[in-house]
């Protein structure tokens, strides 16, 4: 008898034990609910999954990696007759400054920056403003010079404008060593044609006008930390050059360089910035390419003699910032956008 009561006080016990945690819980939930907390329904398991899919971001390669141009395999090198060239060139790219910049072994001819600071990786990069379509395409007809060019003249455009600086001699060891590596990157492309990857991305036009005051903000979130606040770029210790470039500033390139239009900046940060960014894994939308290539262009920097620039005004580009201009829109406009306009004008003058 007294087993039986045991076991029925110890059953009771337990009951009470369930009870008070199953009140406990539905406490909880309550309390829960009361204080905007939501929770999961256990029958909306399987629908929820995809709806966390979907707010995952999804990063899309700018193009097909499959379709881009690549660069010819540097271990292949010593097998052209003038390879000594090539790898002088090649280093004369990558390590510009150390060799002609303000403290250059050859010569003090240019700002400090590199010329592979434009063109990554010494010109091999897909869509990061590569030289896969030098060799193929010059000489050729320029519309800015309003002559045929050759690359020795390109090359030299590059020393003036995005290097602030002065020309190469044609005929110079210098200058027959960045035409020998230019050509061998693009050695396999046929003559007449421009591979896909080659140069920079365009970027889709936007319905506004680039917005410098939003760009900021994008500079600042992700390009201070290694151009610096004041877009200084860092410089190599031993003052040499620099191991992120300036973006503007006396040091940076001057406003007749490509980079100074809005679209080609736009379209190389698209690409290719901030560190780690590529066509395959960009970083930043559209939207804040083109904001902050306006904050970036709207500093100041070096100037140059444009007047020689574009002569036959009609053929300026949507986005050169300086007139006289061959429609109505403002320079401020031709600067900054809407871009639309300008081009639809152009289109029906056509």
């Amino acid at each position: 008898m007294m087993q039986q009561f045991v076991k029925l006080v110890t059953l009771l016990v337990g009951l009470l034990g369930l009870v008070t945690a199953l009140v406990g819980v539905v406490g909880f939930v309550v309390f829960l609910s009361y204080s905007g907390v939501q929770l999961p329904a256990l029958s909306e398991k399987e629908e929820s999954i995809p709806q966390a899919i979907a707010e995952i971001p999804v990063v899309k390669s700018l193009a097909d990696p499959a379709e881009m141009w690549r660069a010819p395999d540097w271990a292949t090198v010593e097998a052209e007759p003038n390879a000594a060239d090539i790898k002088y060139g090649k280093e004369l790219v990558a390590n510009t400054s150390e060799y002609l910049g303000p403290k250059g072994k050859v010569k003090a001819i240019s700002n400090g920056m590199n010329c592979q600071n434009c063109h990554l990786q010494a010109g091999t990069v897909p869509l990061g403003n590569n030289y896969g379509a030098v060799f193929s395409t010059y000489p050729k007809m320029r519309a800015r010079s309003g002559t045929e060019e050759d690359i020795q003249k390109r090359i030299n455009d590059c020393f003036e404008r995005s290097l602030n600086g002065q020309p190469l001699a044609r005929d110079s060891k210098e200058m027959v060593a960045m035409v020998a590596y230019i050509n061998w990157v693009g050695k396999d492309v046929p003559k007449g044609e421009t591979p896909k990857g080659a140069g920079i991305y365009e970027v889709p036009l936007l319905d506004r006008a680039a917005d410098s005051a939003k760009g900021k903000l994008v500079y600042e979130n992700q390009c201070q930390s290694c151009h610096a606040a004041d877009g200084q770029g860092m410089p190599k210790p031993d003052g040499t050059g620099y191991l992120y470039p300036p973006l503007w500033g006396k040091n940076s390139y001057n406003h007749g360089a490509g980079l100074y239009r809005l679209s080609r900046f736009a379209g190389y940060v698209r690409a290719n910035m901030p560190l780690g960014a590529s066509f395959e894994n960009p970083i930043l939308p559209d939207e804040e390419a083109w904001d902050v290539a306006a904050f970036v262009n709207s500093m100041e920097r070096p100037g140059k003699d444009l007047s020689k620039d574009w002569p036959d005004i009609s053929k300026k580009p949507m986005d050169h910032p300086f007139g006289p201009f061959a429609d109505e829109f403002t320079e401020e406009q031709h600067k900054f956008g809407p871009f639309k306009p300008i081009q639809e004008a152009k289109a029906k003058s056509k």
